[in-house]
């Protein structure tokens, strides 16, 4: 009912919050497009979960753990339910029923609890944020930077997973970032970052950041983590800057020695953006348990040509592999029905949901 008007829903969900509580303002920051669109794909992606406890309270945790770094207390979340329910209750309109009524507090109600409880569980044994100062900083071409931090605190995750960061520049406003890397002795963690036309923050990353200047990372958060797998062998896709988790994979996979058969693809419109390719390939003739190609959509050039979907479909059936995809989202979203029409079970298609970084469209 209220889906062609989501966009309006979150402007008027915001303008009347900011009018009741005028002292949650400061925590956003000025341009709220990007907040508003994260409002409305978390929405979406509660109904989706609706029947699927399990990974409701899952995506719910990692909602709460999150919001930490935004400074969000259990006394915010009463004002947000009731700003929530008055706009959809606003355009539903005779749609919202005392019954519609009742099941979305309800609703709110499971969802903010999952939410404050891992946000305490998660204060008591860490930091919201964590300082980190930029060690290295090298440009890879056509808009992407490699940017490496060191953080002031030691900075727990998992080969796979992804990153929200705040530059100086744009307080109050984080965009997330694949880590490039499995976990280093040294704690650093690297970043690659494409600089998107009218991106604040990927643009100060990639065009301003220095050596010695500091940003706040929050948690690790996603599920692209080498343990989902059930599998010994390995199908790695990758499109673009997507190939940032899927490389941390690869180093995972070698600390842990090596004992998988490992297939990467890569992908890209043009063979100077095959991104990557060659740090990879010095990675495959180091590795003998690596094989990797490369694809080209729309240039012809020498090897393989085609898009992602395409050369799976070519090269499978991929049925007794654990796959891992990491790119633009209509690249995962054809890639996982080729697999699935190939006959690979869609429990063995491992992939972070649309709205984390590496997944969003530009």
């Amino acid at each position: 009912m209220v889906e062609p008007l989501a966009g309006e829903i979150t402007v008027y969900f915001y303008a009347i919050l900011f009018a009741r509580y005028p002292e949650v303002r400061p925590m956003f920051p000025p341009g709220m497009d990007t907040q508003r669109d994260r409002l409305l794909r978390a929405l979406l992606r509660v109904v989706d979960l609706v029947d699927d406890p399990r990974n409701l309270v899952r995506f719910c945790g990692h909602l709460g753990r999150d919001h930490r770094k935004f400074g969000t207390l259990p006394a915010h979340f009463p004002a947000v339910g009731e700003c929530l329910l008055a706009s959809l209750a606003r355009y539903a309109g005779s749609a919202w029923t005392p019954d519609i009524a009742a099941a979305w507090a309800k609703a709110y109600g499971t969802v903010a609890q999952v939410m404050i409880s891992a946000a305490e569980e998660d204060e008591a044994v860490r930091p919201a944020v964590w300082p980190a100062t930029v060690v290295h900083r090298v440009s890879r071409g056509h808009g992407i930077a490699e940017i490496t931090v060191r953080p002031h605190m030691p900075y727990e995750y998992a080969a796979g997973q992804y990153v929200s960061i705040e530059t100086p520049w744009w307080p109050k406003r984080w965009r997330y970032y694949s880590v490039a890397n499995a976990p280093r002795e040294d704690g650093t963690l690297t970043f690659h970052v494409r600089a998107v036309p009218g991106g604040s923050v990927s643009e100060a990353l990639v065009h301003r950041a220095a050596v010695g200047d500091v940003v706040r990372l929050g948690p690790p958060m996603g599920d692209l983590v080498l343990d989902a797998a059930e599998y010994e062998d390995l199908l790695l896709v990758a499109g673009g800057t997507g190939l940032a988790p899927i490389r941390a994979l690869i180093e995972e996979i070698a600390r842990r020695g090596g004992r998988r058969q490992v297939h990467l693809f890569l992908g890209a419109r043009t063979g100077a953006e095959l991104y990557g390719v060659d740090d990879m390939l010095r990675m495959a003739q180091r590795y003998h348990w690596l094989t990797i190609r490369g694809a080209v959509s729309d240039e012809y050039v020498p090897g393989i040509r085609g898009t992602l979907p395409e050369v799976l479909a070519e090269y499978g059936p991929w049925y007794e592999y654990d796959v891992f995809l990491s790119g633009p989202a209509q690249m995962v979203v054809s890639a996982k029905e080729t697999l699935a029409l190939s006959g690979t079970r869609p429990d063995r298609i491992h992939h972070d949901p649309f709205e984390t970084p590496v997944l969003s469209a530009s």
